[in-house]
């Protein structure tokens, strides 16, 4: 009888361990090991030094960079439409403003404003929404990626040499940045005359060309960048509603 009650009692010990384990493994949050998962998060900020919504935006992003993601990819545009109230900013383009316009059509938007975050191509938020920024970059990293891309490239004088070779879909469209990986102003007129911003990540050059299984394409360095360092972030994306399906990137 005893040999018995011990029996039932190692048991008990013993499935309550197993239950145990399995609460905290049901509880324990899914974090995707580094180097290992094949999703991504192309995070595309659009942004104004015109604006003054726009620097807790660029705070969030600068936190998000400084966590070192793995597989996430962060780009700032600045938009010129805020130009005329004030202030021009330095970084700013057109093409960058019609870049966003783009994507207002494709997410069937009512318009264009700032800071406007874009994850992937196809989920898009107010920038300094931290909530959504994880949440969209976490599901993106998960969720894997129909097309993958790498890149190679070099500095050569005052261009950039970029290779890069595509598995998957290949009729897509190539997006190649050059970026500064910051910078700061010190603004003096407009919504935030009299603060000094600083900018993580800032699209300086910008190239759209159609996508091959592998290629070769040449982007030039302004000269105000030549001795400074940079990095390339290349994406591909659908032509019809502009999801992106793979991205890599290169410090120069």
């Amino acid at each position: 009888m005893k040999n018995l009650q011990n029996g039932f009692t190692i048991f008990l010990i013993i499935g309550s361990i197993v239950l145990l384990s399995f609460v905290w493994m049901k509880s324990k949050p899914h974090v995707t090991a580094k180097g290992v998962s094949k999703g991504f998060a192309v995070v595309e900020l659009f942004t104004s030094e015109g604006c003054s919504s726009c620097p807790p935006a660029d705070a969030a992003i600068a936190t998000l960079l400084n966590k070192h993601i793995d597989k996430t990819y962060i780009l700032s545009f600045h938009v010129d439409y805020w130009n005329r109230l004030g202030w021009k900013d330095v970084f700013s383009k057109q093409e960058y403003s019609a870049r966003q316009q783009d994507y207002a059509r494709s997410l069937s938007l009512q318009g264009v404003y700032t800071p406007q975050v874009i994850v992937n191509g196809t989920n898009e938020f107010v920038g300094s929404d931290e909530n959504s920024l994880n949440k969209f970059i976490s599901n993106g990293i998960n969720n894997g990626s129909e097309s993958n891309i790498k890149i190679t490239a070099i500095r050569k004088n005052n261009f950039i040499e970029i290779h890069y070779d595509i598995t998957g879909d290949q009729t897509l469209l190539l997006n190649s940045a050059i970026i500064l990986p910051e910078a700061t102003t010190q603004v003096k007129r407009g919504e935030n005359g009299g603060r000094t911003l600083h900018h993580v990540n800032i699209v300086k050059e910008f190239k759209v060309s159609e996508a091959k299984g592998s290629g070769d394409l040449r982007m030039e360095i302004s000269n105000e960048l030549i001795e400074k360092p940079l990095k390339i972030i290349v994406y591909t994306q659908t032509k019809q509603n502009l999801k992106i399906l793979g991205a890599d990137e290169v410090d120069l």
